[in-house]
């Protein structure tokens, strides 16, 4: 199997490389900065450097592969639109390309609540995350309208911590019990597992260590 990550330079994505090398596949990291990155070396990963808002850059790095692991990043105030506009172009690309495949990081507040409202719409929803969950709406929407093969995970609070394998998940909504964490190094687990078996497509995740 051929994956590219998106946002490989970053705690999600590193894990992803690391742990997707460790299962034998073949890996394009891509991102701005990956030759200043401490990456893996490996003969099976090949470092992309390119720009997520091109559409040339990113339709080459999706050449070839089978799957797209989207762990993008960015500030949280709402000025950076790293996670939605990036997302429309993966998207574009992988039409192109004729790929379907994607597994991408988003957040809690895009589950659904108990009355089948999203969490962000809550009144007790933390008010300093509504903006980037607002950038995780925009990312889910434009999955959820394209013809791909899409699981959108929705993380809580994430740890940089290795791979535990002890982890719950459930569809659309929030995992229970629910201890509002997850491992960097458990979320990749997840990914790379839904890759092979599929169990989420065009669904939500709710994740939680």
């Amino acid at each position: 199997m051929q994956v590219v990550v998106f946002g490989a330079t970053g705690q999600v994505g590193k894990q992803l490389v690391k742990q997707a090398l460790y299962k034998g596949y073949a890996v394009k990291a891509f991102g701005r900065n990956v030759f200043t990155t401490d990456l893996p070396k490996d003969d099976n990963l090949e470092l992309i450097q390119g720009a997520l808002f091109d559409e040339k850059d990113v339709y080459n790095a999706l050449k070839g592969c089978n799957v797209v692991l989207s762990a993008l990043g960015g500030a949280f105030d709402g000025t950076d639109v790293t996670r939605s506009l990036g997302i429309k172009n993966i998207i574009k690309q992988m039409q192109k390309v004729g790929l379907k495949r994607i597994i991408a990081v988003g957040g809690m507040g895009i589950l659904n609540a108990e009355d089948g409202t999203l969490l962000i719409d809550g009144e007790d929803y933390p008010q300093q995350y509504i903006p980037v969950g607002r950038e995780h709406l925009k990312a889910y929407e434009a999955l959820k309208a394209s013809n791909l093969d899409w699981t959108f995970v929705c993380c809580p609070d994430i740890i940089d911590a290795e791979a535990t394998g002890e982890f719950i998940t459930k569809a659309d909504y929030p995992p229970v019990p629910n201890k509002y964490q997850i491992n960097t190094g458990n979320l990749a687990l997840f990914m790379l597992n839904e890759a092979i078996k599929n169990e989420f497509v065009q669904h939500r995740v709710g994740i939680s260590n």
